[in-house]
């Protein structure tokens, strides 16, 4: 296993640069996608890919919260149209995401 990763602390970060790419992910890590699965599964025990998509809808959630629109969150976390970001959204919590959404009072930066 690669030691570089052993030493990211920033992995929220990398998330968001890595536009929720596990490929993306392991090439700003500077490791193959095979390591990144296995440091994954040894220390968080999930795959990078359940990670990514866990930290994408509870960043989701958060930007909803605090009053984004439904269009605004999926733009901002790399959704190509916002009806992908909805299914997504409905498949992990259960409802849609307009239940959480309150209309955008602020802008937060992913």
């Amino acid at each position: 296993m690669s030691k570089k990763l052993r030493f990211i602390q920033n992995w929220d970060r990398l998330a968001s640069q890595a536009i929720w790419s596990v490929a993306n992910l392991a090439k700003l890590c500077g490791v193959s996608e095979r390591t990144l699965e296995t440091h994954f599964r040894q220390n968080m025990g999930r795959t990078p890919k359940s990670w990514l998509s866990e930290h994408r809808q509870k960043l989701a959630a958060a930007l909803l919260r605090e009053g984004c629109l439904v269009k605004e969150v999926a733009t901002q976390l790399g959704y190509k149209h916002p009806t992908h970001f909805s299914r997504e959204f409905r498949k992990y919590w259960g409802s849609p995401p307009t239940r959480m959404a309150r209309g955008c009072s602020s802008r937060l930066s992913v």
